[in-house]
């Protein structure tokens, strides 16, 4: 595989993806604004995915795409719905579409582990997933965005990678891990159900980065959880994130609300992309 197209390189895993990206002849980076850290194999094709942007500018062949964008409102619902929309579904579209006509062999797109919604066990892709409202609007477009995605496995390879918690160095301080880091630096409380809060395996950017890499090589087309070697509770992160910075973390627990889970089964992934070899304990100096 020699050209490829990545929308969303500036986000946390397509920061890390873009990082690996040397073994490509050429990178189209698809971005509203400036990249920085650039390599010397990539171009900067300035588009918004919030509008009905034009990809007449765009290489006529190419041989991979990856969709990793997600709209900065994704938790503004209503408000924001249109433009949640307009990323998780309408760009998609476009791009699968585009993909098509310029020849691409693969398509990835990046969904969420939210689409399972809370669960006592660890998810598999096979399990059924109810069309239902209460799931919520964000997580309901992105299983909008999988059936697209999964329609165009007649014309070629299409991977969805449904990512768990992604963590890492750049990431937002608004995303779960840097915001436990600082409510527990801060002293300011967590709230928990049950004991010890709700349980996930969260994944390193750079193992995400990698799984996606490995989804340009699959035959075929498929489902994965991307989620991380480790299954930890909110409590666990908390206490680990507390010794880091020297304080000790400050509960609110629902005792009578019993705490579930939002983790994937990843032996799919292990099996098929790659297995995650990065452990939250060893890299959360990055958020730090």
């Amino acid at each position: 595989m020699k050209r490829i197209i990545i929308a969303g390189a500036t986000g946390l895993v397509g920061s890390h993806l873009l990082a690996l990206s040397g073994q490509y002849e050429e990178v189209h980076v698809l971005a509203r604004g400036d990249v920085v850290d650039l390599p010397g194999n990539a171009v900067v094709h300035k588009i918004d995915l919030t509008t009905e942007f034009d990809t007449s500018g765009l290489p006529g062949q190419i041989d991979g795409v990856i969709v990793l964008s997600q709209s900065p409102d994704f938790r503004d619902f209503p408000d924001k719905a249109l433009a949640i929309f307009d990323v998780n579904v309408r760009a998609l579209l476009i791009l699968l579409d585009y993909a098509r006509r310029a020849g691409a062999t693969h398509f990835v797109s990046a969904s969420s582990g939210g689409v399972y919604g809370l669960s006592n066990d660890a998810m598999r892709e096979d399990v059924v997933i109810p069309a239902s409202g209460s799931l919520g609007f964000y997580p309901s477009t992105k299983i909008i965005g999988e059936i697209l995605a999964h329609n165009y496995a007649a014309f070629m390879n299409v991977a969805v990678l449904r990512i768990f918690f992604a963590y890492g160095s750049g990431q937002k301080r608004s995303m779960l891990i840097p915001r436990l880091v600082d409510n527990v630096r801060e002293g300011r409380p967590i709230t928990i159900d049950g004991e010890d809060g709700l349980r996930i395996n969260p994944v390193h950017a750079t193992d995400a980065a990698k799984a996606v890499i490995a989804a340009l090589s699959i035959d075929g087309s498929a489902t994965f959880n991307v989620g991380g070697p480790d299954v930890l509770s909110l409590r666990e992160i908390a206490e680990m994130i507390g010794q880091a910075v020297g304080r000790t973390p400050v509960f609110e627990t629902n005792a009578d609300k019993p705490a579930v889970s939002v983790v994937g089964d990843i032996a799919r992934m292990k099996q098929e992309l790659l297995k995650p070899a990065r452990k939250l304990a060893d890299h959360l100096d990055e958020m730090l």
